[in-house]
C-alpha cells in the first residue's frame, strides 16, 4: 500500500497529476480543485493516496490532506458509490461541506455533485450520518479555517502545516496542535524541528 507521494509534477492531464518521485512518474486521479490549485509543472508536492487494485489495472486517487482522503474512503465503503463519484463529491463540496451536509440530512446539496443523484444522496446519508460526529466536524472544520489563514498571512506556513501534521501524529488533536504551533509565532529562520519543539512545551505546560 502506497501511503503517501512526495515528489515533483512532472505533467497534468484533465483528471490526474504524474508526481515524479525518485525518477519514477506516478498516474495520480485528484479532485478537480486539487488541479486548479497547482502552480504547473515543476511544483513540489504531497499527496495522500488510495490505491484500488483492479483485475485489469492499479488506479492511484491523491488528497492534498488526510481529511479529503479519510472522506473519500469513506463515500467509496458505501455501496454503490465509486471512486470517480468520490472524487466528484470531495472535488465540488470537501469534506467539511459533505460531513455538515450529511449530518443535516441535506440530500439536495449532495446531489449536487456531477454523476451524484437524489438516492445516491439519500443512501450516503443513512449509511455515513451515524458514523459522524458533530462536534469533531466543528472542530476539523475549525482547523481547516485556520490553517487556510496561516497559509496566507504567514510566509512560512509550509513549516507551520508540517509541525501541526507532526503533532496530530504523534496523538494530539488539529485544534489543540494548531494553537500550539501558532503561540510559537514562527520566524523564517526557525525550521520545522525547532517550531515542533517550542509547541511541544507549550503544551506541556
Amino acid at each position: 500500500m502506497i501511503a503517501f507521494l512526495k515528489g515533483v509534477v512532472a505533467d497534468l492531464t484533465e483528471q490526474s497529476v504524474i508526481v515524479e518521485v525518485q525518477g519514477i512518474g506516478y498516474e495520480v486521479q485528484v479532485p478537480g480543485q486539487t488541479l486548479e490549485m497547482l502552480q504547473g509543472i515543476g511544483q513540489e508536492i504531497k499527496l495522500y493516496t488510495h490505491m484500488q487494485v483492479r483485475e485489469d489495472a492499479v488506479v492511484l486517487f491523491g488528497f492534498l490532506t488526510r481529511d479529503d482522503l479519510q472522506m473519500f474512503r469513506m463515500l467509496t465503503g458505501v455501496n454503490g458509490v465509486g471512486p470517480k463519484a468520490g472524487l466528484h463529491m470531495i472535488s465540488a463540496l470537501g469534506a467539511d461541506d459533505l460531513r455538515f451536509a450529511i449530518l443535516a440530512d441535506d440530500a439536495k446539496r449532495i446531489a449536487k455533485a456531477p454523476g451524484i443523484g437524489a438516492k445516491t444522496a439519500q443512501k450516503i446519508i443513512l449509511e455515513l450520518k451515524d458514523k459522524l460526529d458533530v462536534e469533531e466536524a466543528f472542530e476539523k472544520k475549525l482547523a481547516s479555517n485556520q490553517l487556510s489563514q496561516e497559509a496566507a498571512a504567514a510566509s512560512g506556513s509550509k513549516k507551520i502545516q508540517e509541525a501541526v501534521e507532526a503533532l496530530v501524529a504523534l496523538g494530539y488533536g488539529s485544534t489543540e496542535a494548531l494553537k500550539a504551533v501558532r503561540a510559537v509565532k514562527a520566524t523564517e529562520e526557525m525550521d520545522v524541528e525547532e517550531i515542533l519543539k517550542k509547541a511541544l512545551k507549550k503544551m506541556v505546560f
